[in-house]
């Protein structure tokens, strides 16, 4: 089905007259040539919507095309901004259960390079002989602990990092923003890393940029690159970038945007996301409906994330095993 001219062009009238059936965009939005008559049609590179023979075509119709190529633009970006994110961290690999988004509830093994959640820590391991296991050792690649050791910690992390682990790189390149685990201050090295581990697909590193560019860690002060890292971060699931967007929109009085942002990251386990639907709504711009839902998301992240075993590596803190 074609799209009609009058759906996507505020001048319709105008281009009326220059269009060959008069409602199709198959032809030259400009002067009416379709591909019948040698003309090769090139879509509007913005909206996608108004097609043009030639970049001079394309020039002539840009005042009648102007205003509605960027709402249809807009419109286009936040379809891609607010749709449904994929989840920043894969299953738990040994009990595969979601990943708690809190840091305290997971933790990266510089061994295997896996993601393991607290609970799965925390449960004892044994042998071919069903001994337990005294000295705790990695539960999923069973290399003996490394983590107690800061300099064998930074060793493993080099080596996954070299082989295109992107949460090492990316852990690497926190080191040297923070001159932490023996590496120097270096925020162009730390910039550097985030982009490659971003590359290699950690949603997150793009957040650790943008923040950079809202704050001027590193770089000068560009708070439209700060927003840009930040909506392709949260596009790829990082939650924590989803806050963020969500705090600059309610910072600017966009209510609604506010909330759809926070409304994305309390579905993805950001509790801090929760507290501020709360206050908007005591404030008066979240409706009852609103609040109750963002209620019913968080209460659903956590049966996802709970189970016994978990309850017990929190009961016994399990944050003493954390090295990342």
């Amino acid at each position: 089905m074609s799209t009609k001219l009058n759906d996507v062009c505020e001048n319709f009238e105008g281009c009326k007259a220059r269009t060959a059936d008069n409602n199709d965009v198959s032809v030259c939005a400009n002067c009416g040539k379709g591909e019948e008559e040698g003309c090769k049609l090139k879509s509007c590179t913005a909206c996608k919507m108004l097609k043009y023979c030639n970049r001079e075509c394309q020039i002539a119709h840009r005042p009648h095309h102007k205003k509605e190529c960027r709402r249809r633009t807009a419109d286009l970006h936040d379809d891609d901004l607010f749709k449904q994110p994929p989840p920043e961290h894969e299953d738990c690999p040994i009990c595969f259960l979601r990943l708690p988004y809190l840091a305290s509830g997971r933790m990266y093994m510089a061994c295997c390079g896996n993601m393991i959640c607290s609970g799965c820590l925390h449960a004892p391991l044994y042998d071919n002989q069903g001994n337990e296991v005294a000295n705790k050792k990695c539960p999923f690649c069973r290399t003996p602990p490394t983590y107690l050791s800061r300099e064998e910690i930074v060793k493993a992390m080099n080596k996954r990092m070299e082989s295109g682990d992107a949460q090492a790189t990316f852990n690497v390149g926190c080191y040297h923003r923070d001159g932490t685990s023996g590496y120097p201050q270096d925020y162009k090295k730390a910039l550097e890393l985030w982009h490659r581990a971003r590359e290699l697909g950690f949603a997150g590193a793009y957040n650790s940029i943008g923040y950079a560019y809202s704050n001027g860690e590193g770089v000068e002060v560009d708070k439209k690159k700060g927003v840009y890292y930040y909506e392709l971060s949260a596009m790829g699931g990082s939650v924590a970038a989803r806050f963020n967007l969500g705090i600059l929109e309610e910072m600017a009085g966009n209510w609604k945007r506010a909330v759809r942002h926070l409304m994305i990251a309390v579905a993805g386990g950001h509790p801090n996301s929760l507290q501020r639907i709360q206050g908007l709504y005591k404030d008066g711009h979240v409706t009852k409906e609103d609040y109750t839902k963002a209620l019913r998301l968080y209460q659903y992240y956590l049966g996802e994330i709970k189970s016994k075993q978990r309850d017990k590596a929190a009961a016994f803190n399990s944050e003493k095993y954390r090295y990342y």
